[in-house]
């Protein structure tokens, strides 16, 4: 951020900020309620759901903790937190798409990768 930067502009990318840590936050926990209810047990099918899971949960917890802490990485340190988020986020969902019972888990790891999305571009803007 640059010193002309409104206060307008700051609450924005604060509240987005926010907003995307949320989201991060509702993913990991939906992806670790999931991995939980398939277990470790069970076909390969199942094994790949429940650690693609794991990984969507660990990486949403690394961009909240990302997100939450101040100028612990650059700019450049945080796009790439971010599209690495999104990413994982958008193939969780994908895989979650044909399992049964795992709407709610898709649709939030979504709504992470478009909070990622609209913060990464917010950051472009300021």
């Amino acid at each position: 951020m640059t010193s002309s930067t409104s206060q307008q502009e700051l609450f924005r990318y604060l509240e987005d900020r926010f907003g995307c840590a949320q989201a991060c936050s509702d993913c990991a926990r939906a992806c670790a309620v999931r991995a939980g209810l398939l277990g470790p047990e069970g076909n390969g099918e199942q094994e790949r759901v429940r650690r693609k899971g794991v990984m969507c949960a660990e990486v949403c917890d690394a961009t909240c903790v990302v997100l939450s802490e101040q100028n612990s990485l650059d700019e450049a340190g945080t796009r790439v937190q971010l599209e690495w988020c999104r990413s994982v986020c958008l193939e969780t969902a994908e895989i979650l798409d044909g399992q049964p019972g795992a709407t709610k888990a898709a649709q939030a790891c979504r709504a992470c990768a478009q909070a990622c999305a609209d913060f990464g571009a917010l950051l472009t803007v300021m």
